[in-house]
């Protein structure tokens, strides 16, 4: 059945775009005219033609990113509370500047023109709205409060970009002094120590041990360093294919785990994403159960994703959520504790938000601990290779003004 492209007008004389599928184009028009919408113009809709191999569609977003997902959520959030959605994702599609937005929200914006649920309209867009985000909305349709819940939403992913930009920023510095240290290392050894050692190749002494092991390795980096570069590629390449295989992955993630810094950075973060997700899905009035999968599907790590998997399934057969989180055993017990509260109080909402903020502050606390000891480790670390190396052309010369003061 083909698809059809219209422009018409509403009742209120407002335009109208979008597509409709029908066997021809007169019994299209009868349905845009039951809609209610006087047509303009109708014809069929292009069909999808593989792009040319320089096209500029092969180097756009086929897909709005987090963050413009989070602008988005929180200007449709404040906009229906005073205009219709359908009035307030036009006006939204239309002032955002990158056109991979515009076509989303457009998509988006058709949906709900043509009749569909807000939910079932984003659903055209799966990979810019994801599941969580759609059951949420869905939710909010379904319950006559999709303004409280997009606001839930809205202050939700603006708190996962803040947590998100954090662990970017907590990592840049000590990323980039390391490779800027491994950088002036390599450069030392490949284009400095070959130049000073010439100097010493006729004295006819035999040069000290440090200077020795120091030239070989600037040898082997200036002649090798192409076949280095090619060995860490295919170390990779094969690690991506070996990672594939799930229990390389299983074994590897739980490795990654038992790490002493990273592997507690995991779990914390972990951790206080599932409580704001499942807070913010229990206020939504969402089956606990619902949050539990959709949030298992968002985990990278599979021992993680194993354990949450664990957890919905105990939650299914009727068990509670403390004792599942206890039993998984990778869970702070600050998070098992108010969980536990929250169930007997019946506000377990509030207790998974207070656990969230909990663990977020002590992420903040650990990661600022952990960089400002990581940061000095690097610098020790680059300075110890730097003075061996300087050590290892001193002693020549030392050696040297020795045998000249014999004499």
């Amino acid at each position: 059945m083909p698809d059809f492209a219209y422009v018409g007008l509403d009742t209120a004389g407002r335009e109208r775009r979008g597509s409709v599928r029908a066997e021809t184009s007169e019994a299209a028009r009868d349905q845009l005219v039951s809609r209610r919408l006087y047509v303009v113009k109708i014809e069929p809709a292009a069909e999808g033609a593989a792009p040319p191999l320089l096209s500029k569609s092969l180097f756009t977003r086929r897909k709005i990113s987090a963050k413009q997902l989070t602008l988005f959520t929180r200007q449709i959030a404040t906009l229906i509370t005073v205009t219709p959605l359908e009035e307030a994702l036009r006006t939204v599609s239309r002032q955002a500047e990158r056109q991979e937005v515009r076509r989303v929200l457009g998509s988006v914006h058709s949906g709900v023109v043509e009749g569909q649920r807000l939910a079932d309209a984003m659903g055209r867009e799966p990979s810019s709205f994801p599941p969580l985000y759609r059951a949420m909305v869905s939710a909010g349709e379904a319950s006559g409060t999709l303004p409280a819940i997009l606001e839930r939403l809205a202050n939700f992913l603006e708190r996962q970009a803040q947590v998100r930009g954090k662990v970017m920023s907590t990592l840049a510095y000590p990323i980039i002094l390391a490779i800027v240290a491994a950088f002036v290392v390599f450069a030392l050894m490949i284009f400095v120590v070959p130049k000073v050692v010439e100097q010493f190749q006729d004295i006819g002494q035999a040069l000290p041990l440090l200077t020795r092991i120091v030239i070989g390795i600037s040898h082997f980096l200036a002649s090798w360093w192409w076949a280095l570069l090619i060995a860490a590629a295919a170390a990779v390449l094969l690690a991506g294919r070996a990672l594939k295989d799930e229990g390389i992955r299983m074994k590897a993630d739980r490795m990654l785990l038992r790490l002493p810094l990273i592997g507690r950075l995991i779990r914390d973060l972990h951790a206080a994403r599932m409580a704001r997700t499942l807070a913010t899905m229990v206020a939504s009035r969402l089956p606990l159960l619902d949050g539990l999968r959709l949030t298992t599907e968002t985990v990278h790590n599979r021992v993680l994703r194993a354990a949450s998997a664990d957890i919905a399934e105990t939650v299914r057969t009727g068990g509670s959520l403390s004792g599942a989180l206890r039993r998984a055993g990778i869970f702070p017990p600050l998070l098992v504790y108010l969980a536990a509260s929250g169930e007997a109080s019946g506000k377990l909402d509030v207790m998974l938000e207070r656990a969230a903020d909990y663990l977020d502050r002590e992420f903040d606390s650990f990661t600022t601990t952990a960089l400002s000891l990581l940061e000095p480790a690097i610098i020790i670390v680059m300075g110890a290779i730097v003075a061996l190396i300087v050590l290892s052309i001193l002693l020549p010369i030392l050696q040297l003004d020795t045998l000249a003061g014999g004499y």
